[in-house]
């Protein structure tokens, strides 16, 4: 794949915006891998990072007037996945190996996630319900997940009550922004964002966004969930 071919595929947005998602994927897959010591797992998101990569480098994504729509690929098969990890007794106890300190320091992704997010935005490729000048605080999780980390496994200043309450917290920003994603894409459910929807996640590399990095930052809340509620009982 010729790789000045890929950055040009989005024109108007900086080399260095694409160069820093690409890395932010990179780094959100170390992280994870740091927290639950699969291999397994993965070589599995390394092959489906790759697969939705090369569909996105070829526009499958931005395919219009399809039924389902293409969009649907881009989240469906990850969500289904999580789905399939958390009611599978025998896979959900994967959930319970995972480290608590590397998932919550997993969240410091959400940063650069925003900032590239913001930028996709004033070049006119997502709505600016979607950034941090809208109604997206997702950001807010990734400046807290260090602090968040610092306080409970550091100095111990939070207890795993605090962290437990920070998960929740920063799932339901999690759920807002995707929400918002979803009803701002370019499908028959579209209900905002009219006039500049979401197509941003359609273009290579930025599909990676909804169909790798946010079912990982979804996993990790909920095995962190998980894995607290059962300390507790």
């Amino acid at each position: 794949m010729n790789f000045a071919i890929v950055l040009i595929q989005m024109a108007e947005i900086p080399i260095s915006i694409t160069l820093l998602f690409i890395l932010t994927t990179l780094a959100t897959l170390w992280l994870f891998y740091k927290a639950s010591k699969s291999r397994i797992v993965l070589v599995g998101v390394l092959t489906w990072m790759i697969v939705v990569g090369a569909l996105g480098y070829s526009r499958f994504y931005r395919v219009q007037d399809v039924t389902p729509p293409r969009f649907v690929f881009l989240l469906a098969p990850g969500i289904l996945f999580l789905i399939f990890l958390l009611t599978s007794k025998r896979v959900r106890n994967f959930s319970y190996k995972q480290d608590l300190g590397w998932l919550t320091l997993l969240h410091t992704v959400r940063i650069p996630v925003e900032i590239v997010l913001y930028y996709i935005f004033l070049e006119g490729y997502v709505p600016d319900l979607m950034t941090f000048d809208g109604y997206n605080y997702d950001i807010l999780s990734g400046i807290s997940a260090p602090i968040i980390y610092y306080g409970v496994f550091v100095k111990n200043w939070i207890g795993k009550k605090g962290l437990l309450i920070w998960n929740f917290v920063c799932l339901g920003l999690l759920i807002n922004i995707l929400t918002i994603a979803v009803l701002s894409a370019e499908t028959p459910i579209q209900q905002l964002a009219f006039d500049q929807p979401n197509i941003g996640v359609t273009y290579f590399p930025f599909v990676w966004l909804p169909a790798i990095i946010v079912p990982i930052v979804l996993f990790s809340h909920i095995a962190a969930i998980y894995i607290l509620l059962r300390k507790r009982q």
